[in-house]
């Protein structure tokens, strides 16, 4: 996972959801790929995806419900997990999650 990217075109409006519980930032790196880093604060949350996405962790603690499954799985710092795309999915942020999303 990486901590830095070079060369990125920053939107710098956030995205914001659940009452600012959960801000990040869309950027594009220079071959063109979307992607976008936050922070969730901690809390339950439904998300939806309209594309396959890859979160990888860089701080804090999850457990999080993928569609189909019937267990949460827990997850930390240094680690990711995928959800597919046009999917729903639970998360509990059980220590403030900070994030890079990677889409497609």
């Amino acid at each position: 996972m990486s901590h830095t990217y070079e060369n990125v075109t920053l939107d710098v409006r956030p995205n914001v959801y659940f009452d600012g519980r959960c801000v990040s930032h869309t950027f594009h790196t220079a071959d063109g790929a979307r992607k976008s880093a936050g922070v969730i604060l901690p809390g339950t949350y439904t998300f939806g995806t309209g594309e396959p996405e890859v979160m990888d962790l860089g701080s804090g603690r999850c457990r999080v419900l993928l569609p189909g499954a019937d267990t949460w799985a827990e997850h930390g710092a240094g680690e990711s997990f995928s959800v597919p795309g046009e999917a729903s999915f639970e998360i509990e942020v059980l220590e403030t999650l900070g994030y890079v999303c990677h889409y497609g």
